[in-house]
Formats: C-alpha cells, structure tokens, sequence
C-alpha cells in the first residue's frame, strides 16, 4: 500500500467511518500516521490477578473462563460480565452496553485487560477496561497506550487499529531533513518518529519522537522566516536620518511623559530606519499603551528626511481616529490626508475642483506628486491607480485584521521601504519569535503614567440589578457605557469540555446585538439613550453611530466585537461584557481596553450564564490581572495559539505538536535555520518540502 493510498482502502473501513476520518482531516494514509495522540494512558504495569490492589492502573492477562450478557432492571441496561483467571486467581471483568463484546470474546480466550481496580466484598473487579486478545505486540493494552481525539461515531479503539495497520508504511515517508541538521540536534529518524509517536516502546522513545516532530514544525516555520529576511537583505530602502533635536523637541511638547518601554521601541526604530535595509519591525503593546505616538516619531523622521509615510488601519473608524490623532500632534507642520473606501480629506486643504469626482482625482494627484507628507487610510491607501513619490516608511495597524490578499497588496506595495506592523494584541516575545520570525519585535508592557487601573469584576447572576443600577449612577455622572456581546453557541460533550462556536453568519451577529438592545433599551433602561453596533451595518452608519456616541449623543453603546480594537472614547468607563465566558483572555483584555483612557475610574464588569469550572476559573485570573502579556501567556497556556490569535494571525494552522514554551527548541531552530537558509539550494529534498510546505499554510 501506498501512502498516498485513501483510507477507505483500509480494511473495516466504510463510507461512514471514511466520513468520520475525513472530519478529523484523515483522507489518506499519510494522514492517518501525521494524526498524532494528545496523551498516553501506561497500562504497562502487569499484575498477576493475586496481587491486584484497589485504585491500581494495571493490564492482567488471563483466560476467559465465562463470559455473558445480562439486563439491568434498575437501570435498563445490557450488562457484560466475565470471569477471568490467570495462574493465581481470578477476577470479575463487567462492561456496561457493550453487548457485542460476547461476539469479541469468547470463553478460552486469552485475553489482556486493562484499566483501574475496584475491589469489594467479593474481590477484585475491572469495571470497562480495555481489552484485546492476546498477542506478541498489543496495541490497546499493556504498553503506553495513546489517546487520540475524536469525533461523533470513532472510538480509540479504532483510530488505534487503522494506526497499526499502516504504521509500517512510515518507513516510506521520506526523511527531509539534511544529515548535518540530524546529527547536530541529535534527532532520530522521522520514519521512527512517526512510529514513536503512535506506539512508544518506552518513555525515552517516546522523548524522542515528541522531540523530532515538534523540530520540524518548528524548524519550517523559523526556515521561512530566514528565507524573507534573506530576500529583504537584497532590497534596499531609503536611509531616514535621526532628526535628534526636531524629535527631542516634539517629545517635550506632548502633554505626557514616555515610558521606558516606550523610549526602548522609538530608539529600536530609529536604528532602523537609517540603516540601509527596509526596516521589518512589530511594535506590540498593550492597549492604551501609547502606539500610535511612537508611529508619529516615526513619520516625523520620515517627513523631516522628505520621505512620505502611509498609515494603514483595518477600519474607517480607527482611520479616522489615526487621523485626527496625528492632526492633534503635529497641528500644521505636515500636510495630512485621509483615504478610506467611503471618505477622502486634506486637513487645513480647499479643494479647487468643485465635484466630487474631480476632488477625488485632485487628491490623487497630490499623493503621485508626493505633496501629501501623511496618507492615513484603510486598504483603499493600496488600491490600483494609487502611486506614491518617494514613499518611505509604510505602518499597518493591527495587520492581522487585513484579508490574505490585501496583506499581500501591501507587502508588494511596500517593497522598497521601511515596514512597521503595530497590534494591540499583547503576543508574548516566545510567540512573536515563531509567528513574527522575519520581523523584529519592540514590546510596550508598560501604561502611561498617572492612568488608573480598571476595575474589573465577575457580577454573579443575583447580582446583575445592583450592576445595573451601578451603571444607571455612571451614566447620571456624565459618564457612557459600553456593552459588548458575544455570538456563542455553547455546547456541553461527553467528558464536560466546554466548546464554543462562534457562528460566521452575520444575521446571527445583528440577531444577538438587536435583542440585547430590545431588552436594554426597553425594560431595563427605557429612560437612557441606548444605540447599537453591528456587523451588518454600512461604513457609514458605523461611522454616524461611533461618531454620535463619542459625541455623547449616547449614553449606552451595544455592540459585538467591533469594539475590540482601537476605538477611542475617553468619556467611556464602563464595559460590560455578557456572555463573558464566550470570550478568550486576550480578547477580554481588548474590550476592556476600550475604557480607562482618561481621568475617570472605569470599570469592566462581566457577566456569565455558564457554571463550568474552568470559565470560573479563566474569568477570575482576568479579574484579578491586568497586564494583557500574562494574560496571553495564560491564554496560550489554556486554549493554544489557534484559538487565541485565529489562524490567519498566528500562521499555526499546521502546528500540531510543538507548543511554544519549547523556548529551548525554538532557540535551537531558529539557530539551525539561519545556517541553512543561505545555502538552501545545497539541500534539494529540503527546498521541495520547504516549497511544498508553503502552499499548505500561510504566513504572515
């Protein structure tokens, strides 16, 4: 059989378990070795039946002297039972509506069975162990035995048993990685990886297996970062000289002080920019933590050195928001412009022609003619017939957020100039250093003196009209209210995990939003002025609304998470979050975000249906935390960089195995990939996988 061969071929496998697989993205052979266990049950401690204690995870291995079905009257169920015997002693094996296990086993049988002991009045007892016949190389029992995850319909036993009917065929999968490369991490061969991974002989076999499939995952991701960085060293970008007086100058002006944090990163992108090279860099920091101005550092270098700059963001909102920011901080010393699909403007600029159409091409024509210093706009900034003179410096807000084409746009557009990525998503250094492996990383873990921390706390549900009349004494101060909703569908499985669906149709989105808004505006607070968001809504109507609101035209805002990134209200200081538990750390942590941004106490408040006990326990540590850094870590910790960026964000959507606190192997990959990335083309079988590899995944 073929690796390419599809599992269907496989035998015990029909047209329903072949849907199933494919579920679990199982279609071929190939599939099938690469679907790795998540954890091992060691039923290797074999216990002769006499010395079986209670409590005990044990595998014993004896002879079916009977074996029967019989019916529970009490709770209407079929009941199996056997007796098992080895040489010294016998033990009372039961399996609750498994009935088809008297065709399986047989009296004379001998078989293995594993699982934990009970033990009564009567003796030793194996409730629904695990069993298997007899044979030289068990798959189910006496060994480390993995577990897999599943779907509706499949069971352990059965992924187990297709594994070990093509586990040999991992001899065919061809070894891609260079003998040098081996030899140097000390790695054993992948063929007794992949055979490690689903049948470890022992602990260390195990270890090594574990080791070799997370360095190649690890290692392709840390090879396509030095390849790009390999590509930009040939570029060359215009040399933007420090304007040390002009930027000490502009520094003492503003009406706050920068933070250490805040310094560090300026300086690191200062250095930058007069090197040569296109400056690739990601300035990650906390929301409120003070971005954007360090961007305005940046553009004020750019236009003192006559080099133009573009500031991208992902929505009109925040463009609009940017624009205004940069107006605030350089007034008139720089000509302005705003570009977004729906709006044009030039601060300080009466346009001469009359239409709109020839206002339009009249903006055009200043930004080919290089007389806009700033264009501050949404991907409209990079359509075509948008050119650009002497284009210096290109900064993408939050760039995660831009669709994969878009992002591509702006990585062409861009090339040729210095390159800054800003997020307010907190991305720890590890995981910056995989997903962000050919930029470098300037974080900002530190707030502006002087704001106060936000106080968040978990309204229990007796509680929720005391909140809201906590909420009815913030508004009669003066203050406005943010109230953000989840779009959730919970579910509970067989083992109590909680899972959450967030549904992708956006009339679910207006559904959840239009019924809160119902029932706030209407029964609890008839006599507020409650608006709403969502993602149904035109740019436009999004913009009147968030315009009306900041202009206080509002008192309660209702919407989903449109919210999450960058909107600036400072007269805000509430955020009340429903559905709470719906939500990861890290995007908690944005919400409430979107208050405490002036003198104002604020307050998150967030509101649960679930009695789960690991939300519980998620929303307290956000409670009690208000450095978004720790909570990504300990959102990472819990849900895994998928969850918490989103594929398109992290790039891990073939991250199977290595978890990022493998600080060591990440280290060691890292280092191994700048050796080979300059001699890629010594390693043929490398370069196809590396190529083949690519086309599986994006990364930004």
């Amino acid at each position: 059989m073929e690796l390419s061969a599809l599992v269907s071929q496989l035998s015990r496998v029909g047209k329903t378990a072949s849907k199933r697989l494919a579920y679990l993205g199982v279609n071929i052979v190939k599939d099938l070795l690469y679907y790795f266990p998540f954890r091992y049950e060691d039923y290797r401690t074999m216990v002769p039946i006499s010395q079986l204690q209670h409590g005990q995870m044990v595998t014993i291995c004896g002879q079916v002297q009977l074996i029967a079905n019989k019916r529970s009257f009490k709770r209407r169920k079929i009941i199996t039972e056997a007796l098992v015997a080895d040489k010294t002693g016998a033990a009372r094996v039961v399996w609750f509506n498994q009935p088809f296990i008297i065709k399986n086993i047989h009296v004379g049988d001998v078989v293995y069975l594993s699982g934990k002991v009970q033990t009564d009045m009567l003796g030793p007892q194996l409730a629904s162990p695990t069993y298997e016949k007899y044979k030289k190389d068990p798959a189910h029992t006496a060994r480390l035995v993995p577990i897999y995850s599943l779907t509706f319909g499949l069971t352990q036993k059965q992924i187990r048993s297709l594994t070990n009917q093509v586990i040999t065929l991992a001899g065919q999968v061809e070894e891609w990685l260079p003998k040098e490369i081996l030899e140097k991490a000390d790695l054993t061969p992948l063929s007794d990886a992949l055979r490690g991974i689903h049948f470890p002989a022992d602990d260390n076999d195990l270890k090594q297996s574990v080791e070799r499939l997370k360095f190649d995952e690890l290692f392709l991701i840390q090879l396509k970062a030095e390849l790009s960085r390999l590509e930009k060293s040939g570029i060359k970008a215009p040399k933007i000289n420090f304007k040390e007086a002009e930027v000490r100058s502009f520094v003492s002006s503003l009406p706050f002080q920068l933070t250490k944090t805040q310094k560090i990163s300026a300086w690191e992108i200062f250095q930058d920019l007069e090197k040569s090279a296109p400056m690739s860099r990601l300035l990650s920091g906390d929301v409120g933590s003070g971005k954007t101005v360090i961007a305005a550092m940046a553009m004020l270098n750019a236009c003192l050195n006559g080099f133009r700059s573009v500031f991208m963001a992902p929505t009109e909102i925040l463009a609009s928001q940017h624009y205004n920011s940069l107006i605030k901080l350089f007034g008139d010393k720089f000509s302005v412009g705003l570009l977004t699909g729906s709006q044009f403007a030039i601060h300080n600029y009466k346009f001469e022609e009359k239409s709109q159409a020839g206002q339009k091409k009249e903006f055009f024509k200043k930004i080919g003619d290089g007389e806009l210093s700033i264009v501050v706009g949404t991907h409209a900034l990079f359509s075509e017939g948008v050119e650009y003179k002497k284009l210096g410096l290109v900064i993408v807000d939050e760039q995660h957020r831009f669709g994969v084409e878009q992002r591509k746009t702006i990585k062409e557009k861009g090339r040729g100039v210095h390159f800054l990525s800003m997020t307010a998503t907190p991305i720890p250094r590890s995981l910056a250093l995989v997903i962000y492996g050919d930029l470098d990383v300037s974080i900002i873990n530190e707030l502006p003196p002087g704001r106060k921390k936000i106080i968040t706390k978990l309204v229990e549900p007796a509680k929720r009209d005391k909140a809201y009349q906590f909420i009815r004494d913030q508004v009669k101060q003066g203050r406005q209210i943010f109230v953000v909703c989840p779009l959730i569908e919970r579910k509970e499985d067989e083992a109590e995990i909680e899972i959450i669906n967030y549904p992708a149709n956006p009339s679910n989105e207006k559904k959840s939003v239009l019924s809160e808004y119902e029932k706030l505006s209407k029964n609890i607070f008839p006599d507020l002025r409650v608006g709403y968001l969502h993602g149904k809504l035109k740019g436009k109507e999004k913009e009147r609304i968030m315009s009306d609101f900041k202009n206080g035209k509002l008192d309660l805002l209702v919407s989903t998470s449109v919210v999450e990134v960058g909107v600036d209200i400072p007269n805000a200081s509430v955020m009340m979050i429903e559905g709470a538990e719906g939500f990861g750390l890290a995007q908690l942590h944005q919400f409430r975000g979107r208050v405490g941004r002036s003198i104002h106490q604020s307050y998150c408040l967030l509101f649960t249906h679930s009695d789960s006990v690991k939300a519980s326990e998620r929303l307290s540590f956000f409670e009690k935390n208000n450095d978004g850094f720790k909570l990504a870590e300990k959102d990472l910790e819990m849900r895994g960089p998928g969850e918490v960026y989103g594929t398109e964000q992290s790039g891990m959507m073939n991250l199977r195995i290595a978890q990022l606190n493998d600080r060591e192997l990440i280290k060691k990959t890292r280092e191994l990939a700048k050796e080979t990335a300059v001699d890629l083309e010594k390693y043929p079988v490398l370069n196809k996988k590396m190529k083949d590899w690519e086309k599986s995944v994006h990364l930004e």
